[in-house]
């Protein structure tokens, strides 16, 4: 299988060399890679010149993350379209084991690795995203320690954006990446429109990937568009039937983080958080839009979801030979 890795960057010059060298002693030996740069100030492009096998998409103006990873998306060739962050390293098998798990699983429209801290290769920064039934992301496992605890594979929400492989198949089916995020939950959008029109993802923990956690975002910026990028999320996506039974813990969910902005009014990322949701909520008429068209393409029973969004938020995969 032929496999594409797009690598969004802006101004990451101090990331890129560690990146494209752990990809070049990739134990794969069908795949691209293609460095998407959002305009970049610093020495980002002169870097990746000096890398002959990397192809490189030069953007007149920062579109963000979304618009760089869709830029790549357009451009790449591969079979599995994979998204990696800039200040990542990754294991030498890394591409081996992705092909693997899309070749085993034809259900699977994408796959989540086994993702790391860059400094403390012993502890997690997802092994695979989770979407409690508030609505609400997070990193399953993050800060654990790795004692073997999620060494299986298993089908979980979502593949987190900083190293997340799709199926161009399901690509085509579902879109790209929302433009209308920029940055930000763009990851957990696209896997609630893939969840409910019926793939799956698959957590695999033989694919590792090491991440400078928040090495190239976070900040204000992050503040604010996961403020306004929540909210777009649920307006899309979730579910009437969801909303029925969970209303309560939704309302609850996003009351918290505001009334937690609230108190913390003196700090800038406070300020910027509230600041998004408002947008969020200006918004809303335009995620809605967009919700009728997900929503029509709904292929699963609201039980299935449920059990994602729950603990120990994943499924188990059928014993080999069975089924199911």
């Amino acid at each position: 299988m032929f496999l594409s890795v797009i690598i969004p960057n802006w101004n990451g010059a101090a990331h890129l060399p560690a990146c494209l060298e752990s990809l070049r002693r990739q134990r794969h030996d069908a795949y691209e890679v293609i460095v998407v740069d959002n305009a970049s100030r610093d020495a980002s492009r002169e870097i990746v010149a000096a890398y002959d096998e990397v192809r490189l998409i030069a953007l007149p103006r920062n579109a963000g993350f979304t618009g760089a990873c869709n830029a790549g998306f357009r451009a790449a060739r591969g079979e599995v379209q994979i998204i990696l962050n800039n200040d990542t390293e990754v294991d030498p098998g890394w591409l081996a084991a992705l092909d693997d798990a899309f070749s085993r699983h034809p259900e699977v429209g994408l796959v989540a690795s086994k993702m790391l801290l860059f400094d403390r290769r012993n502890t997690f920064h997802t092994a695979g995203d989770y979407v409690t039934v508030d609505g609400l992301a997070h990193n399953r496992g993050v800060w654990e320690e790795d004692v073997g605890q999620y060494d299986h594979e298993a089908y979980v929400f979502s593949a987190c954006g900083g190293s997340a492989a799709y199926r161009k198949r399901m690509l085509d089916e579902i879109g790209l990446l929302d433009d209308d995020f920029f940055f930000s939950f763009e990851d957990v959008d696209l896997a609630w429109r893939a969840q409910l029109a019926g793939w799956r993802c698959l957590y695999t923990p033989q694919a590792v990937v090491y991440h400078k956690l928040k090495a190239s975002g976070g900040g204000v910026t992050a503040s604010f568009y996961d403020g306004r990028n929540r909210l777009y999320t649920l307006f899309k996506n979730y579910p009437s039937d969801l909303w029925r039974r969970h209303w309560r813990a939704v309302l609850r969910g996003q009351l918290g983080i505001a009334v937690e902005a609230v108190r913390a009014w003196r700090g800038a990322e406070a300020r910027a958080t509230l600041r998004g949701i408002v947008a969020g909520l200006l918004g809303a008429r335009r995620m809605l839009a967009k919700r009728k068209r997900i929503q029509a393409r709904r292929r699963v029973a609201l039980e299935e979801l449920e059990r994602l969004m729950v603990p120990p938020y994943e499924i188990p995969l059928a014993p080999e030979g069975s089924a199911g």
